[in-house]
C-alpha cells in the first residue's frame, strides 16, 4: 500500500509538472512560428539566435540553482527544519551566477552582436535581461520542487510560457516587424513568471522551526558542478543553429531554414522533464536495494520506448521535415529530408543520454555523466567548424556528439551496476 501511495504521488506530481512544461514548450514554438511569419529572414534568424542563446545561458546554467536548492530544501524538511536560510543562500548564489553569466556575455559581445544578432546591441541587452529573470525563476522552482509544491512549480512554467506568448501575439496583431521587439517579448517571460509566482513562498519557509545556517560556499560549489553538466548538455542541444547563422552571414535564408528545422527536431526533449521525474525514484530505489535486475529492466524499458518514439520521429522527419519547417515556421528555403532525419537521430541520442544520466545519478556516478558530456562537447564544437558546408557540419556534430556521450554513459552504467551491492551502497 505504501508503494502504491508513493507511485500515485509521483504520477500526480509528474502530471502537474508535465502540464506546465507542455505549455512552456508550446509557447516557445508558437512564438517562433509567429516571429517567422512576421519578420524577414535576417530578422527571424537574429531572433531565433536569441532563443537558442537564452536556452544555453538560462536553463543550461540556472537549472543548477534549481537542483541544488531542491536538494537542500528536501533534506531540511525531512529533518524538520525551516527553509528560510536556503531561500536567502540560494538567492545569493543565483545572483552571483547571474553576474558571472552577464559578464561573460559582455566579454563575448563583439562576436555575438556582429555574427549572431545581426549587429543589434539591443538584442544582446535582451539576453542579459533574460539572465536576471532566469536567476529568479529557477531559484523559485528549486524551492517549490524541494517542498513538493508541484502546483506552484508548474505555475512558474506556465507563467513563463504565457509571459512570452502574449507579448508576441500583441506584436503580431499590431503589425510590428522589428526583431528587437520580438527579442524582448521572448526574454521577459522568466521575469514575469518569477513576479507572479513568488507569492507562493509566503508563509511556507517554516519560520517557527529551527533553521540552521546554510554552507553557502558548499552550495556554490554544488551549483558550479551541476551547472557544468547541464550547461554542456544545453550547449550540445542548442549551439548548432547559432554557429550556422554565424557562418552563413551572406545566406540568411538557409540559416533561417536550418534553425526552423532544428527547432522541430528538438520537440521531444520538452517531454523529458516528467519522464525523468518518474524514472529517478524507481532507479534510486533499485540502486539502494542493490537490485541489478530491476535497474537493468527499468533502464531497458525506458531506452526501448525512446528507441520506438525516436525511430518514428526519424521516419517522419525524413518524409515531411522540410515541409513542416516551411509550413509552421515559414522557412524561406527547403532543406533535404536527410538532414531532418539526422537531426532527429541526434535528438534520439540526447534523449537516451538523459535516461542514462538518471541511471548514473541513481548509481552515485554523476561525475561519469559530467565527463561524458565534457568529452562529447570537446568533439562537438570542432566538428561544427569543419571546412564543410555549415549545415552539413552542424548535422554531423548533432549526430556524433550525443552518440559518444551515450557510449561513455553506457560504459559507466555497466561499471556501476557490476559494483552495485546493497551493503556497500548502504555503507557508502
Amino acid at each position: 500500500m505504501d508503494r502504491l501511495a508513493r507511485m500515485r504521488t509521483r504520477l500526480s506530481g509528474a502530471a502537474v509538472v508535465g502540464v506546465g512544461m507542455l505549455l512552456l514548450g508550446a509557447a516557445a514554438y508558437v512564438f517562433l512560428a509567429l516571429a517567422g511569419h512576421a519578420l524577414d529572414p535576417q530578422g527571424f534568424t537574429a531572433v531565433s539566435s536569441v532563443y537558442f542563446v537564452v536556452a544555453i545561458v538560462g536553463p543550461g546554467l540556472f537549472v543548477a540553482v534549481e537542483q541544488a536548492a531542491n536538494r537542500e530544501v528536501s533534506a531540511r524538511q525531512a529533518a524538520g527544519h525551516g527553509i528560510g536560510p536556503v531561500v536567502r543562500s540560494a538567492s545569493q548564489v543565483a545572483a552571483g551566477l547571474a553576474v558571472v553569466v552577464a559578464a561573460a556575455l559582455l566579454l563575448l559581445s563583439p562576436v555575438l552582436v556582429d555574427r549572431v544578432f545581426a549587429g543589434s546591441w539591443a538584442l544582446l541587452v535582451a539576453v542579459v535581461v533574460s539572465v536576471v529573470g532566469a536567476a529568479a525563476v529557477y531559484t523559485l522552482r528549486g524551492l517549490y520542487a524541494g517542498a513538493r509544491r508541484f502546483g506552484w512549480y508548474s505555475a512558474t512554467l506556465g507563467a513563463e510560457g504565457l509571459g512570452r506568448l502574449l507579448p508576441c501575439a500583441a506584436l503580431v496583431l499590431a503589425g510590428a516587424a522589428e526583431p528587437v521587439l520580438f527579442g524582448f517579448a521572448f526574454v521577459v517571460g522568466a521575469g514575469f513568471a518569477a513576479l507572479v509566482t513568488v507569492a507562493g513562498m509566503r508563509g511556507h519557509t517554516g519560520a517557527d522551526l529551527p533553521s540552521p545556517p546554510v554552507d553557502r560556499r558548499g552550495l556554490g560549489r554544488e551549483v558550479g558542478l551541476l551547472a557544468t553538466a547541464s550547461g554542456l548538455t544545453l550547449l550540445v542541444a542548442n549551439l548548432a543553429p547559432v554557429v550556422v547563422t554565424s557562418r552563413l552571414v551572406t545566406d540568411a535564408a538557409t540559416a533561417a531554414a536550418f534553425a526552423s528545422l532544428f527547432v522541430l527536431a528538438r520537440t521531444p526533449l520538452f517531454l523529458f522533464g516528467p519522464v525523468q521525474a518518474l524514472l529517478i525514484p524507481g532507479l534510486s530505489a533499485a540502486a539502494a536495494a542493490g537490485d541489478r535486475g530491476s535497474l537493468r529492466r527499468q533502464t531497458g524499458i525506458a531506452l526501448g520506448l525512446v528507441g520506438v518514439v525516436g525511430g518514428l520521429g526519424i521516419l517522419a522527419a525524413w518524409i515531411g521535415g522540410s515541409w513542416a519547417a516551411q509550413t509552421f515556421f515559414d522557412a524561406p528555403v527547403p532543406i533535404a529530408g536527410g538532414y531532418a532525419a539526422a537531426l532527429c537521430a541526434g535528438t534520439l541520442g540526447m534523449m537516451a543520454a538523459q535516461i542514462l544520466q538518471a541511471v548514473l545519478v541513481a548509481l552515485r556516478a554523476s561525475r561519469t555523466a559530467t565527463l561524458a558530456w565534457a568529452v562529447g562537447t570537446a568533439l562537438y564544437v570542432p566538428i561544427l567548424f569543419l571546412p564543410l558546408p555549415p549545415v552539413l557540419a552542424a548535422t554531423i556534430a548533432q549526430v556524433v556528439a550525443p552518440a559518444v556521450v551515450v557510449a561513455l554513459m553506457l560504459v559507466g552504467v555497466r561499471s556501476g551496476a557490476r559494483k552495485l551491492t546493497a551493503p556497500a551502497l548502504l555503507a557508502g
